[in-house]
């Protein structure tokens, strides 16, 4: 009986990376749906590419034909020039439509916490847009709600230990006293793979064993990393407009408003129960000799299709 085939998009950058990893693991056939296909392939004949072709959806059917499952990590973290989240939420839709043209059996599809198709923050909304429509589709489906991820390929932790290691003073956006639940990346990979197995309709939020406020996460990285800052509480457009020009000379998006805006109005949070074991505290720990050592940039890695993550 010829091996079932799972597609998970984006396999040569972040989590799509891990997911794939585990789907191989496992014996698993697995092909990759990519805006890359210059990029570094770290897993050789093993996974097949073909491209989004989102501008030709019967190319993009074809792509998904004979899929058992489809695990989708597509998405941009926030509105630029030649990326917008509006582009993000068309392009999804159009990968539905062609998954179930092409007769894929089940989606897990990577969301956020806390999505309201109501929310004033186009990341919140858009999300929660998909969701909606992907329960309307008629797919077994499961979707999964991480908060912020962390791994060696990680941005937001990274470059908070860089910019402890290299600032004088670390500003938060107001008291801090806003929460986070970091997730694993291959702990959200091992629960989109066994999620794969299952054919019941879940939404999971995916969430870490830690809570952290944003104020006591810096903290924590300081000593973790050895380094001794002031962290200082600033309004928050203040930190902002720090952040925003430290981004501008980094060549990159340090942060944007609607993510200030996410953060503190405590949207990277749940009540749930955690979805993953490890603990950022540890894995910091593990590797506090790289963490934030190079800063990490959003927009080189979209800029640049080639090099690898």
């Amino acid at each position: 009986m010829p091996q079932k085939l799972h597609v998970v998009t984006g396999a040569f950058g972040y989590s799509g990376k891990y997911i794939a990893t585990r789907l191989l693991a496992e014996g698993r056939r697995v092909r990759t749906l990519t805006n890359s296909m210059q990029r570094a392939n770290p897993f050789g004949g093993q996974v097949e590419a073909h491209p989004f072709s989102f501008d030709c959806p019967d190319d993009l059917v074809e792509s998904l034909r004979g899929a058992d499952v489809l695990y989708n990590t597509y998405w941009v973290r926030f509105n630029y020039s030649f990326f917008k989240h509006e582009s993000a939420v068309r392009n999804t839709l159009i990968l539905f439509e062609a998954a179930r043209q092409a007769g894929v059996k089940r989606i897990v599809h990577i969301s956020i916490t806390n999505p309201s198709e109501d929310s004033p923050l186009e990341y919140f909304s858009g999300k929660a847009r998909l969701e909606h429509t992907l329960q309307e589709f008629g797919f077994s489906y499961a979707i999964l709600r991480p908060t912020v991820l962390f791994g060696k390929e990680d941005i937001l932790i990274n470059n908070i230990a860089w910019a402890l290691r290299h600032l004088p003073v670390f500003g938060l956006f107001g008291d801090g006293s806003y929460r986070l639940q970091p997730i694993y990346v291959d702990d959200l990979a091992a629960l989109a793979v066994e999620q794969g197995k299952h054919g019941e309709n879940v939404t999971i939020d995916t969430i870490g064993p830690e809570t952290f406020t944003y104020r006591d996460l810096a903290t924590d990285i300081a000593k973790i990393i050895g380094i001794q800052r002031p962290i200082l509480s600033m309004p928050p457009a203040l930190a902002y407009a720090a952040g925003w020009t430290l981004g501008r000379w980094m060549g990159d998006v340090m942060i944007t408003w609607p993510e200030v805006k996410g953060l503190m109005a405590d949207l990277l949070c749940t009540d749930s129960p955690a979805a993953g074991t490890t603990r950022l505290t540890d894995w910091a720990r593990e590797h506090k000799d790289t963490l934030g050592v190079k800063y990490a940039s959003e927009l080189a890695r979209r800029k640049d299709r080639v090099k690898a993550y």
